[in-house]
C-alpha cells in the first residue's frame, strides 16, 4: 500500500524588508506544484505581480500550488520597505515563526524552512532575547541543544562553536560540549539523512592538529581522547585531523559529516564549493527545520537581482529529510531508506 502524500512545506517569511518576500515568489515560480509549499506572510509583502492563492489552511496549499504561491495570512503590520527595517513589525515576524513550529509540530506542515530574520529589529521591536533564529526555534520547541548543521550535494559541515570570538573558541570546546555535538550529528544522520552508520571526521583546533603538541595541545588533551571514548561506544570517527587537508574531493568521499572546531573553519569550505547552494540544517530538533544559508542581504533587496538557489534547496533538501524521517516512524526505528 503506497503511503499517503505528504504534507506541504511551510516557510517563514522572515524580514519583510530583506529578500525574503523575492526569493519566496522566485522559488515558487521555479518549483510550482513540484514541490508545494505555503508562505506564512503578509501577501502584499511579496514583490508586485506575485501570483497568490490565500489559503485558510495549510492542505489547501498542495491543490493552489501550482497556480499561484499560496500564502497563509498572518498579520504583520505595514508595508515591505526593501533594506529599512521596521521594529513595528517584530511581533508578527515573531509570530509567524511560532505558527510555523506548531504548524510543522500538528503535522499539517511536513517541515518548517525559515527565511532570514533581522536580529536588531527584532530586539529593538519585541525584545528578541535569543542569539539567533536557531536558539529561538529551540526554546519553541523545547530542546536544550542543537546543532547547525550547512549541507550541499558535496558536503556536509558543523561548526562545534559558531557565532563567537575566535579567542573564545578553546574556553567554549569542552569535552562535554564536543561530545554532544558528535552525538546529535550521528542521531540527526541516521533520523534525517537514512544513514546506518554515520561517518564522522573531526578537525583539530589547531593548524596540523596541533603537529603532536607543538602547535597547540587541545588535540591531546581534550579532542584525541574524546574520540577514543566515543569510539568505544560504537561512533565511526576520524581524527582529530588537520582542518587544511580534510575538503579535498578524495577526503571527503571518506566522512558524511565534518564536525569543526569554529564557525570559519566549517563555513569556509562550504561556501567555496555551493557559495548560492548552501542549506542551514539543524538537527535535534522534534521536526525538520532548513533554511537558506544567507542573510537578509538588504544591499540588494527590492532590485529584482536575489537569487533563489539557496532557498529551492533548503526547500528540497527539507522534503528530503522529512520522507526519511517519516520512513523511519513507518518502520518503528530512527532509521530511513
Amino acid at each position: 500500500m503506497r503511503a499517503p502524500a505528504p504534507p506541504p512545506l511551510a516557510l517563514t517569511c522572515g524580514e519583510p524588508a530583506g529578500i525574503g518576500p523575492e526569493i519566496a515568489a522566485a522559488a515558487w515560480t521555479i518549483l510550482r506544484g513540484s514541490l508545494p509549499f505555503f508562505l506564512i506572510g503578509n501577501p502584499a509583502h511579496l514583490p508586485a505581480g506575485t501570483p497568490v492563492a490565500v489559503i485558510a489552511d495549510p492542505a489547501e496549499a498542495v491543490a493552489a500550488s501550482p497556480g499561484a504561491l499560496p500564502v497563509l495570512a498572518h498579520d504583520i503590520p505595514g508595508p515591505a520597505r526593501p533594506g529599512r527595517p521596521d521594529p513595528g513589525q517584530a511581533a508578527g515576524i515573531l509570530g509567524a515563526i511560532a505558527r510555523g513550529v506548531d504548524l510543522v509540530q500538528t503535522g499539517a506542515a511536513a517541515a518548517l524552512v525559515t527565511n532570514p530574520i533581522h536580529k536588531k529589529a527584532l530586539k529593538d521591536g519585541a525584545g528578541f532575547a535569543y542569539p539567533g533564529h536557531t536558539e529561538y526555534l529551540a526554546a519553541l520547541a523545547g530542546v536544550g541543544r542543537v546543532v547547525m548543521m550547512l549541507v550541499c550535494d558535496t558536503l556536509r559541515v558543523v561548526p562545534a562553536t559558531i557565532h563567537i570570538p575566535l579567542a573564545e573558541v578553546p574556553g567554549a570546546l569542552t569535552a562535554e560540549a564536543l561530545a554532544a555535538t558528535i552525538r546529535l550529528t550521528d542521531a540527526g544522520l541516521r533520523r534525517d539523512f537514512g544513514l546506518a552508520r554515520p561517518r564522522i571526521a573531526i578537525a583539530g583546533l589547531n593548524p596540523h592538529a596541533g603537529e603532536g603538541g607543538a602547535m597547540g595541545t587541545e588535540e591531546l588533551t581534550l579532542i584525541a581522547p574524546l574520540l577514543e571514548r566515543l569510539r568505544a561506544e560504537g561512533f565511526d570517527l576520524a581524527g582529530p585531523l588537520p582542518a587544511d587537508t580534510m575538503f579535498h574531493a578524495r577526503a571527503r568521499a571518506r566522512y558524511d559529516a565534518a564536525i569543526c572546531m569554529y564557525h570559519d573553519q566549517a563555513l569556509i569550505p562550504i561556501k567555496t564549493l555551493a557559495f548560492d547552494e548552501g542549506v542551514n540544517a539543524t538537527l535535534g530538533l522534534p521536526f525538520v527545520r532548513t533554511s537558506p544559508d544567507h542573510g537578509t542581504a538588504f544591499d540588494i533587496a527590492g532590485r529584482g537581482v536575489a537569487r533563489p538557489d539557496s532557498l529551492i534547496a533548503a526547500l528540497r533538501l527539507a522534503a528530503r529529510m522529512a520522507a526519511v524521517r517519516a520512513a523511519g516512524r513507518r518502520a518503528g526505528g530512527e532509521g530511513g531508506i
